[in-house]
């Protein structure tokens, strides 16, 4: 059986899922076994690929598939609690994109239900798992520079004038930057620093008029250590993250003259943005060029919407490099280069293959996804109070995650003194 792959089923086959459906493909461990969507062209779409796959218009349907083994669930956020609800029940093993919900309570019945009926639950943070940030953690954890001191990590990114879709527009419904964007910069930070934050003063920002959802979150965390934190993400897109690094440019999925027509239209009310939506999905253009076209070549990294992360130790920091990590010690600083494209993506499949084939713990279950959602939550509460907010549900990263994701350094190359990297 160990293989054998994991019979997966797609749940909600819209840009989530575009970007998956590469590593997917790539992942000899995952069989892509069905798909469900209710729109009947995207269904179309993925049968016409995946020629073998099974098709359904509803999670309900799939869930019922006895051959199915586990579930991605990439549907609109408000979906995801009764989703997965509805997959364990079934029997199937669940990874769950972000947000893992919309509120704690939803997240409680989540995990109550997949405990129940003996199932998996993986919260699918994507950046967290990517190769950079775990080399980061196993470097504090080794003590090689020391004991740790804080944390912090900062995105500019062009996130509030992608194309959205109504629900993404309405806070309600998990829309804006604080639900869709903390996961990344929180799973992260609780990873690196262990996992069990005390506190959280926060503060979302909404100045955009086209957008009526938060599009700026600022937040200070401390972690029951006494090691601080910081996270901020600005998506208005004037300013990028990527012009901060010398190998960088002003550049992402849009060019600084294109973000400012899409403003313009914005405003105007003359952009197609549903039209550019569908373009995401399977089978679109835009799908080509973003999620399918990067796969096939090994860019150098650029900050993205996880951002820069300093993390800063006794001895040392480190923060991101093009090929994998810069670490600053006392010898010098070094470039830690890692065996191609740290992919996060990739490393959620295999943490899904381990807990159903080979019986491994699930290191982003159910309970540690709930810690992640707390602190997003957390900065909304202290936005409306303008108070310090206590946490609860905050657990460590379960012991041996470091050991059973090794990451390989293909070499470690002194940097010359003027850091400038091409």
């Amino acid at each position: 059986m160990a293989d054998t792959p994991v019979k997966l089923g797609v749940i909600g086959i819209g840009v989530g899922a575009a970007e998956m459906l590469p590593p997917m493909e790539a992942a000899e461990y995952i069989d892509l076994f069905a798909g469900a969507d209710i729109n009947p062209d995207v269904r179309q779409r993925f049968g016409e690929r995946y020629t073998e796959a099974r098709l359904f218009e509803s999670a309900e349907a799939l869930v019922k598939d006895p051959d199915v083994e586990a579930v991605w669930i990439s549907t609109p956020n408000m979906y995801h609690a009764p989703m997965t609800i509805l997959a364990a029940e079934h029997g199937k093993h669940v990874v769950v994109e972000k947000p893992m919900a919309l509120n704690m309570k939803q997240a409680e019945e989540m995990v109550e239900a997949c405990n129940r009926n003996g199932v998996h639950l993986i919260a699918g943070h994507t950046q967290s798992f990517g190769a950079h940030v775990r080399l980061m953690r196993q470097i504090v954890n080794s003590g090689r520079i020391g004991k740790l001191g804080a944390i912090n990590a900062i995105a500019y990114t062009d996130w509030m004038i992608r194309p959205r879709t109504w629900e993404e527009l309405d806070p309600e419904q998990g829309g804006g930057m604080v639900y869709r964007q903390t996961p990344h910069q929180i799973d992260t930070i609780r990873s690196i620093g262990g996992g069990k934050i005390r506190n959280v003063r926060g503060m979302a920002g909404q100045w955009m008029d086209t957008r009526p959802i938060p599009g700026y979150y600022s937040a200070f965390m401390e972690f029951e250590s006494g090691v601080p934190a910081v996270a901020i993400h600005n998506g208005y897109g004037y300013f990028l993250g990527s012009e901060l690094v010398p190998w960088g440019d002003a550049n992402t999925r849009y060019t600084p003259a294109e973000r400012n027509e899409l403003k313009r239209q914005m405003r105007e009310g003359t952009r197609p943005e549903t039209e550019e939506k569908l373009s995401l999905r399977i089978g679109g253009e835009g799908e080509r060029l973003i999620f399918r076209g990067e796969m096939r070549e090994v860019k150098p990294w650029k900050p993205n919407d996880l951002g820069i992360v300093i993390v800063s130790c006794e001895r040392g920091e480190i923060r991101q490099s093009p090929r994998g990590i810069f670490l600053y010690e006392d010898s010098g600083v070094k470039e830690l280069v890692l065996d191609g494209r740290p992919q996060a993506r990739d490393a959620e499949l295999k943490e899904l293959y381990n807990a159903v084939r080979l019986n491994k713990p699930v290191f982003h279950s159910g309970e540690w996804g709930m810690g992640t959602l707390e602190v997003g939550l957390a900065i909304t509460e202290s936005t409306k109070t303008h108070k310090q907010i206590e946490l609860t549900h905050q657990v460590e990263m379960a012991a041996g995650y470091d050991e059973t994701y090794p990451v390989e350094v293909i070499e470690e190359r002194v940097v010359d003194d003027t850091m400038v990297i091409v």
